[in-house]
């Protein structure tokens, strides 16, 4: 397939992935469907072997599942330029495919975010703000718990799993009882596990 898309067509690519990201409640995997409807129905800039293997390659690798919007815009990249067999050109307008729609998918988000944090960390004194993180605290210890579930679950000798649940209701406790983040207690998981402790 051999696109020709002029610097309009890569702005409306991007454009697209902008306005999409705003509607990532559940998700980019959720948008899916008017991708689809974009890329292959609408443009044709890919076909749709290209676009459903771009989904399954990207959830089946390790990462982010949002990998996928990258390899759609890679293959659109690929496209324009005549295929992968195009040489060093087609790589560069892989590239620019992948950095057009990632950025376009991740930067409302991530500025969201931004703001957000920067607004609540100037408000922390009010009321509202400090309910707010008040009430998180149980979604994040029922999130823990369910995944120390899930884990602990996948383990085939229920027996040998206590050193797992003693690491998991400790986390939860120390989330509880303490202001450690929870990024040191992930961190300090993985130095266990490394460490053969589990």
């Amino acid at each position: 397939m051999i696109l020709h898309l002029s610097p309009a067509d890569w702005l409306n690519l991007f454009l697209q992935f902008l306005s999409l990201s705003l509607l990532a409640v559940g998700g980019a995997i959720t948008l899916v469907p008017d991708m689809h409807r974009y890329l292959v129905d609408q443009q044709a800039w890919l076909s749709d072997a290209q676009f459903n293997a771009s989904v399954a390659i990207a959830q089946a690798a390790p990462g982010p599942n949002t990998l996928f919007i990258g390899l759609m815009g890679w293959n659109v990249g690929l496209n324009a330029a005549g295929g992968p067999s195009a040489g060093w050109h087609a790589g560069l307008l892989g590239l620019l495919g992948m950095t057009l729609t990632m950025a376009g998918m991740l930067l409302p988000s991530a500025s969201l975010t931004w703001l957000a944090t920067r607004w609540a960390y100037r408000n922390r004194e009010l009321r509202a703000v400090r309910a707010f993180k008040l009430g998180m605290t149980p979604l994040v210890l029922g999130l823990l718990a369910a995944t120390a579930w899930t884990l602990a679950s996948a383990h085939s000798v229920p027996r040998t799993d206590w050193p797992l649940w003693l690491v998991s209701v400790l986390s939860c406790l120390l989330v509880w009882r303490t202001r450690i983040h929870l990024l040191w207690l992930l961190a300090a998981g993985a130095l266990l596990g490394v460490l053969g402790f589990y």
